[in-house]
């Protein structure tokens, strides 16, 4: 008999639970500490992962004009997707039409005003006054920033800080085994994670909104099988079938933890191994997109316009639209690092167009399960963005060679 690999296992574990959560209900919050275990477990490993294997990651790229090579390209991947993701998320919203016809009462909570730090504020903060304070509340962007400034003077430095770049290199490592132990663990965790929430989200709190969910579920498949297989395909030189097959498992992890800090340590594997990305781009580009790259909020945003708009009755104008568009892009890493980003990003975005803050408490009940799909979607971006940079340096290695 053909032994089941991680991938089948993980799906056989979500399966279960949404089996047990169906069946025994808010009854199943029994089994929430085997995810709270498994949460843990991967969070524990964050932050040296992120810091070691970013660090080794610049170090290995030689010199500083690479860095800034595969970083604009990282970027600009990033930007072209986050719009090709808010213009899906648009049309499928105005095709679905989520909001026209429904009759809910407005909820009066999470209406509040959000405070919406501004471009300066923002990137001031990516700045740690204090390194091993930023280190020991994980706080992601600015340990990003640590490890490119510590990664950069190592390069500068050049042969007397070759035995600091190996300490990183030898953590990163250490760091990549404990994630392989963990992993083992995966089945059981999002069993664990899954069920009380299948358990506790009842049809009434979901029927009503179902449309809002099958537009997110379906611009989010548009993204991935259209955008980011066109992508791999094209420029990655990668089948589309080997690339969602290879990162599936990192997938299912991010749907159940709807985290991407907490999804990394799994990114950076799956790429790694599955994809056959080295570890000098995945170690860069991975922590990088965790933070800044948002396709599946920017679909989230641009069908959460179109739904609040539809409740409340409200033409959107072309300008409108555009101006949807063109601020989810740009929020996409204006609100990075920020607490309830999702929600801070979508009451600027909201803003922007003067449509009801209110509407922010229509999506609030089914927030949870919205944000599985986007933050999956994130994570799968994350590494087509990998796959894609990869090829291209691969491409330069051998111009050269020839």
């Amino acid at each position: 008999m053909k032994k089941i690999g991680m991938l089948g296992q993980i799906f056989i574990g979500f399966v279960l639970a949404i089996i047990f959560g169906v069946i025994f209900g808010p009854k199943m919050e029994v089994v929430q500490p085997l995810g709270d275990f498994f949460l843990r477990l991967i969070k524990f490993i964050v932050v040296p992962l992120v810091l070691a294997s970013l660090i080794t990651g610049i170090t290995s790229l030689d010199n500083v004009k690479k860095l800034m090579t595969v970083g604009g390209k990282t970027l600009a991947y990033f930007m072209v997707t986050t719009f090709m993701a808010v213009t899906i998320g648009l049309l499928i919203g105005t095709i679905i039409a989520p909001g026209k016809g429904l009759n809910i009462a407005v909820p009066t909570e999470n209406t509040e005003q959000q405070e919406i730090p501004s471009f300066l504020e923002t990137f001031l903060n990516i700045i740690p006054t204090n390194p091993f304070e930023s280190l020991s509340t994980g706080n992601i962007l600015q340990i990003i920033f640590i490890a490119i400034a510590v990664g950069i003077a190592i390069t500068a430095v050049g042969e007397k800080a070759k035995p600091l770049a190996n300490v990183f290199d030898a953590l990163a490592e250490v760091m990549y085994k404990i994630t392989g132990v963990i992993m083992k663990l995966a089945p059981i965790g999002i069993f664990g994670i899954m069920a009380p929430i299948v358990g506790n989200y009842g049809l009434s709190i979901i029927l009503p909104l179902l449309k809002v969910i099958l537009a997110v579920a379906i611009a989010c498949a548009i993204q991935l099988f259209v955008t980011y297989s066109i992508a791999v395909k094209t420029l990655g030189k990668m089948s589309p079938i080997k690339f969602v097959k290879g990162i599936a498992p990192a997938g299912l992890v991010a749907f159940t933890t709807a985290s991407s800090s907490a999804t990394l340590p799994v990114s950076i594997k799956n790429t790694e191994e599955n994809l056959g990305v080295s570890k000098e781009i995945s170690s860069f580009v991975l922590p990088l997109g965790s933070t800044i790259n948002m396709d599946g909020a920017a679909i989230y945003q641009g069908i959460a316009v179109i739904f609040i708009a539809q409740f409340f009755n409200i033409e959107l104008s072309v300008i409108q639209i555009f101006t949807v568009m063109l601020m989810a892009v740009l929020v996409s890493i204006g609100a990075a690092g920020v607490p309830g980003a999702g929600l801070i990003m979508l009451t600027l975005v909201l803003q922007s167009v003067n449509l009801p803050l209110e509407g922010i408490a229509l999506v609030a009940a089914i927030d949870r399960i919205l944000d599985m799909f986007r933050t999956s979607l994130n994570v799968i971006g994350d590494a087509s963005a990998a796959v894609v940079v990869q090829q291209s340096e691969n491409k330069k290695k051998q111009a050269k060679v020839a």
